[in-house]
């Protein structure tokens, strides 16, 4: 019973001990961004090129999920309402649930399932291959080049993304609700113009920056550190996407407290 105890111990002073290495790995990690974005050389076509290849990739399943979601909470809202004679707030409820909360959290999921694991496979294999040493020893500073460029792009795509996804989410609603009732698209439509603020969109939008942030710099952070060849590959790659993910959704719990503390 005592050696059992004994062994139980150290194995989960191991695990503690892990867990506290990559937190601060991650945060000394995630610190070095805010420097190098503002030293030169500036590489934007870089940035430009991740903006195209991440944003053009990630945007189709983004869309149908959103389009899916909002037509999902239509049809599934619909009926309590016109229970208690409140179906014309239908269009309110879908588009202050929809851009407060629903759009901006499912398309960060949807782009670190795609984005964060894509970053740490790509810069796993480089890291595993001596890419990296090699970008290095050519003079080039392989953290500007590599993670900050991806980062950026991230945090510019996630608000461009999530308004994107907002609008076919609200037009996914309107279907639901164009099959079940006989509202006009202009009556639809006035009522979620009407029923939105500026407490409803820019709080929701300015978020999604800071999901962009992380589902990068995550990728970053384990496809730089990857090590173990291609197993050591797939297993930054799978860290990614899960780490970034449960990231996400904590900090989209803190940000949704601070947003009801400015904006009640």
């Amino acid at each position: 019973m005592n050696t059992s105890v004994d062994h139980e111990q150290p194995r989960r002073r191991g695990i503690f001990s892990r867990f506290l290495e990559q937190t601060g790995s991650l945060t000394v990690f995630s610190l070095r961004f805010f420097p190098n974005v503002f030293v030169p050389p500036y590489e934007l076509g870089e940035v430009r090129r991740h903006l195209d290849e991440l944003g053009s990739k990630s945007l189709p399943l983004a869309g149908i999920t959103g389009f899916i979601v909002g037509l999902i909470i239509a049809m599934q809202t619909r009926p309590t309402l016109f229970r208690f004679g409140a179906d014309s707030f239908l269009p309110a409820m879908v588009a202050i649930s929809f851009v407060r909360e629903l759009g901006p959290v499912i398309t960060a999921l949807i782009v670190a399932g795609r984005v964060s694991s894509g970053i740490g496979a790509e810069l796993g294999s480089m890291r595993v291959t001596e890419q990296i040493e090699a970008i290095e020893v050519s003079g080039i500073d392989p953290y500007k080049f590599l993670v900050v460029t991806r980062v950026l792009a991230c945090v510019l795509l996630q608000p461009l993304l999530t308004a994107i996804v907002n609008a076919i989410g609200l037009f996914g609603a309107y279907v639901a609700v164009a099959i079940e009732s006989s509202m006009s698209w202009q009556l639809y439509w006035d009522s979620v113009v009407q029923s939105l603020t500026f407490a409803d969109v820019i709080p929701g939008l300015a978020k999604t920056a800071i999901f962009g942030f992380i589902i990068g710099i995550v990728g970053c952070h384990q496809g730089f550190h990857a090590e173990g060849g291609t197993v050591g590959v797939g297993r930054a790659s799978t860290t990614a996407v899960v780490l970034s993910s449960m990231l996400i959704i904590f900090t989209d719990m803190i940000l949704v407290k601070l947003t009801v503390w400015i904006w009640p």
